[in-house]
């Protein structure tokens, strides 16, 4: 997958919410139309959401999937007893599949 910059970005959310007007909000009870400073302010949020999205979500996705601390290192002393500190080990096999599976954008 390519990487997009801030700009891409902001050409696909103008889109977005363009094809979304019109869009209201309700503050004390009164609904209104986004008025032109809010549309803008929509589009720059959900266009550094999805840059935030791309840049970031395979951190957040590693996080959920590696193992506890305590789980990880327990597996570190059983590889160390068995002599496989190297790509044979446990803890090594384990957070490979996790960086496998959730790759950093490039």
């Amino acid at each position: 997958m390519a990487i997009k910059t801030i700009e891409q970005f902001r050409t696909d959310a103008t889109s977005e919410i363009e094809g979304k007007k019109p869009i209201y909000k309700q503050v004390n009870n009164v609904r209104s139309e986004l008025n032109e400073s809010e549309y803008a302010q929509a589009i720059e949020d959900l266009a550094q959401s999805k840059l935030d999205k791309q840049d970031n979500q395979y951190i957040r996705d590693r996080q959920g999937a590696y193992e506890t601390y305590g789980n990880q290192l327990d597996q570190l002393f059983w590889d160390i007893d068995a002599g496989k500190l190297d790509k044979t080990g446990e803890w090594y096999k384990a957070i490979k599949k996790v960086k496998d599976e959730n790759p950093k954008p490039s």
